[in-house]
């Protein structure tokens, strides 16, 4: 949920995700929320994860958000990363990072 609609909205959301030591790379994608059509894509921020990993937290950081080539705005994201030991999940080792359902 997101309050200050339009240009300047705020969200205060907490995400967990589960990233293999793979990923390099975090990508927000933004969306705008239409009623009664197909939401469009508004942009995307990409946060290098390197000083997540090693710092294990970043404060809240300004990205900018592009669409192609253009500047469309920034986001503002903290990070924190937190290790897990997959033994103990009874993953596979080679188990993280997000797949987009087919």
């Amino acid at each position: 949920m997101h309050t200050g609609k339009g240009t300047n909205p705020e969200w205060n959301e907490n995400f967990v995700f589960t990233v293999s030591d793979r990923t390099t790379d975090l990508i927000i994608k933004l969306m705008d929320s239409d009623t009664g059509t197909a939401d469009d894509f508004v942009g995307e921020a990409t946060i290098p994860l390197e000083a997540v990993y090693s710092e294990r937290s970043i404060p809240p950081t300004i990205y900018n958000v592009v669409k192609g080539e253009k500047y469309c705005g920034e986001i503002k994201v903290g990070l924190t990363f937190t290790p897990e030991d997959t033994r103990q999940r009874g993953l596979p080792d080679d188990c993280g990072g997000w797949k987009q359902s087919r």
